[in-house]
């Protein structure tokens, strides 16, 4: 008997497990299970910057790009960078920069990000001391041109193989465009000015009126679906740790400047307040504001738990001097040697880049954007709360914490 209310058990809970599977398995939301993308329009900083620079000012040297074929490719970091794991995770190739145009194809996007633009334009920004000419307005109108000039080249050429390299006038409105910018705008005002918070905060209203207006410069040229990331927690990175130690009572719980994470924090709402007031102004686009500033920062405060070193080392270069990594200063008794007179072994990194969190000082390694990546492209840092692969569908805001 019991051998048989016992088999009669089983057989019911295997039925049930077997109808919730159906259910579950035939239910789905009120939506297709992705927008499937034909393309990525990227604009930013050094954060998303696959070659823009490296193709018109000067080459990222080695190591960059260490685990990544051994060789640069335009990246700030031992290997891949954010924009590199949405383009995978879309099961796009991975971007090519739109000033890097030998043997590149753009059928699939183009990223017009660049090391060291900002949001604001040269005359505009916090500090003159220091000017990189890529700024947003600009790769606004490099993206215009090669939009107008792409178009009209589809239309005329007739070589296949060269067509099949140019993207599809039709796919403009249905790709994704995503943003990465306001880090180094920050960033100028701390250093190049040497502006106290205060007075970094104050000019952050206008960062947002120019990010205000690059957005809405995109969607007249038909841009619909925009995936726009706030910028990170700023007072974590080694170089400002390091360089700019901060008085003990502007140090929080995990070692970061109080201060200035304040300042990026503040950026983070403005911005998070301008991306729900355009929702309301282009009615038919698509807008999903991306914290990925409490991504970086959960994983800087709690990085022994997820695998990593101390949070404030760096891996490539040394005491918070970004610019040192795979710098080689002279040849003494024929070996290299940085500019502190070591002898230089493989660019003065690591060997180990998957253990730390920062490569430079300044820049995350590709474990770290991995991880980071990981955390925001499932939708669940998003507003609203939708994985990328879904940002085309029409949604009603959720407010999330900034």
């Amino acid at each position: 008997m019991a051998a048989t209310a016992a088999a009669a058990v089983a057989v019911i809970g295997f039925v049930l497990v077997a109808l919730l599977s159906v259910f579950y398995g035939n239910w789905r939301p009120d939506r297709s299970s992705g927008c499937r993308f034909p393309a990525i329009y990227n604009f930013g900083d050094s954060n998303s910057d696959t070659g823009s620079v490296s193709a018109v000012i000067r080459p990222v040297p080695y190591p960059n790009g260490r685990n990544f074929g051994g060789r640069p490719y335009g990246r700030h970091s031992d290997g891949r960078l954010i924009i590199d794991f949405i383009a995978k995770n879309l099961g796009l190739p991975y971007m090519n920069a739109y000033l890097d145009s030998i043997g590149t194809s753009f059928r699939h996007g183009a990223n017009f990000a660049a090391t060291g633009s900002t949001i604001q334009p040269p005359h505009l920004r916090i500090s003159e001391e220091v000017c990189f000419p890529l700024s947003l307005n600009i790769q606004l109108l490099q993206f215009t041109q090669f939009k107008a000039r792409t178009t009209q080249l589809y239309s005329q050429v007739q070589n296949l193989d060269i067509k099949k390299t140019l993207p599809i006038p039709e796919d403009f409105s249905k790709a994704l465009y995503t943003m990465d910018t306001g880090q180094n705008d920050l960033h100028d005002g701390f250093t190049a000015s040497s502006m106290t918070a205060e007075q970094v905060q104050k000019s952050v209203p206008n960062m947002i009126i120019q990010f205000s207006q690059a957005i809405e410069q995109l969607y007249k040229q038909g841009a619909k679906i925009f995936w726009i990331h706030n910028t990170g927690p700023i007072g974590c990175l080694p170089f400002f740790v390091i360089n700019y130690r901060p008085k003990h009572d502007d140090v929080d719980q995990t070692g970061c400047i109080k201060s200035y994470n304040e300042v990026a924090q503040e950026f983070n709402k403005q911005l998070k307040d301008m991306v729900s007031q355009l929702r309301g102004k282009l009615v038919d686009a698509r807008l999903t504001y991306v914290d990925v500033y409490s991504a970086k920062y959960s994983l800087i405060s709690e990085a022994k738990l997820h695998g990593f070193v101390d949070p404030f080392g760096q891996c490539c270069g040394r005491n918070g001097k970004f610019r040192e990594c795979g710098k080689k200063a002279m040849m003494v008794n024929g070996s290299e040697v940085d500019g502190d007179g070591d002898v230089d072994v493989d660019g003065d990194s690591c060997s180990n880049p998957w253990e730390y969190i920062s490569w430079d000082g300044i820049h995350y390694t590709e474990a770290a954007n991995q991880w980071v990546a990981g955390r925001i492209l499932n939708g669940s840092l998003s507003d609203p709360p939708l994985p990328i692969s879904e940002a085309c569908h029409s949604h009603n805001p959720l407010h999330l914490s900034s």
